[in-house]
């Protein structure tokens, strides 16, 4: 069994759903794989806001087809992010029970279960959604965050591995790699493969954010803000800031707590 640090254990457990999607928009994409992206998320509550038509408009859809898998699809993705978890979840469970070969609903499935915190099952199912003769990047990258989740990081980081084989520098798997690394403790590992991904896609606030904690882990606090609070208004810039620096005070408290 690997053997895990200190920081894969209780302080990353701390750390991680304040910047989980999702998330991890899995991977950033939708849902688990995007483990990314806790200064940069909106708040589930605009989420919702900005949703709900079209979730009101997916649900009559549902209800007037069930069985339409590319309704359950849609509606079970809008479910998710609109941050009705439960309800996604038996949404594509019904769908995957009427149509178990649908790679596209055992991937929405799985990362509905990852949403939900069940992610021993989702890795589950998500190794359903393709097949090693055709593999999905995406897919891959979400199952390497849900091994990270069950502090599995050197298993997660060979799927991450295979999903760079098919798309080399794919800046969200870089992404989902470098908070791998976080959270084993090799924060200047993980560093260089954020960095990378930063380099490749400096748009993503995403991106940045977990650039900007494993800096501020490092004691790179100056470096951290700046990188935060880049092309935000002053507003909003503060509050990314504070929501770093709550981050890093949670990493101190339990490093002291550990000694």
């Amino acid at each position: 069994m690997p053997k895990r640090s200190p920081l894969a254990s209780s302080p990353a457990r701390l750390l991680l759903p304040a910047f989980l999607a999702l998330a991890l928009g899995g991977c950033q994409t939708a849902g688990i794989e995007d483990v990314t992206g806790a200064l940069g998320a909106r708040s589930e509550t605009a989420v919702k806001a900005d949703a709900r038509p079209e979730l009101d408009a997916l649900r009559e859809r549902y209800r007037a087809k069930p069985s339409d898998p590319n309704v359950a699809l849609a509606y079970g993705k809008a479910l998710r992010e609109s941050g009705q978890r439960a309800q996604a979840v038996a949404v594509m469970e019904q769908a995957v029970l009427a149509h178990p070969s649908n790679k596209a609903l055992l991937a929405g499935y799985g990362r509905a279960l990852a949403d939900s915190g069940s992610f021993q099952q989702a890795f589950d199912v998500l190794s359903r959604a393709h097949t090693p003769e055709d593999p999905d990047w995406r897919i891959l990258s979400a199952q390497g965050a849900a091994l990270d989740q069950l502090g599995r990081n050197e298993e997660a980081q060979q799927y991450y591995a295979a999903a760079l084989k098919i798309v080399p520098d794919e800046p969200t798997v870089l992404s989902n790699l470098g908070l791998s690394y976080m959270l084993q403790n090799n924060l200047p590992k993980a560093e260089q493969v954020l960095g990378r991904a930063y380099q490749r896609n400096q748009n993503d606030a995403r991106i940045r954010a977990n650039l900007a904690l494993v800096l501020g882990l490092q004691g790179r606090e100056a470096e951290a803000e700046i990188l935060v609070k880049a092309d935000l208004p002053p507003d909003q810039a503060a509050a990314k800031v504070a929501a770093l620096r709550q981050l890093l005070a949670k990493k101190q408290q339990q490093q002291r707590a550990d000694k």
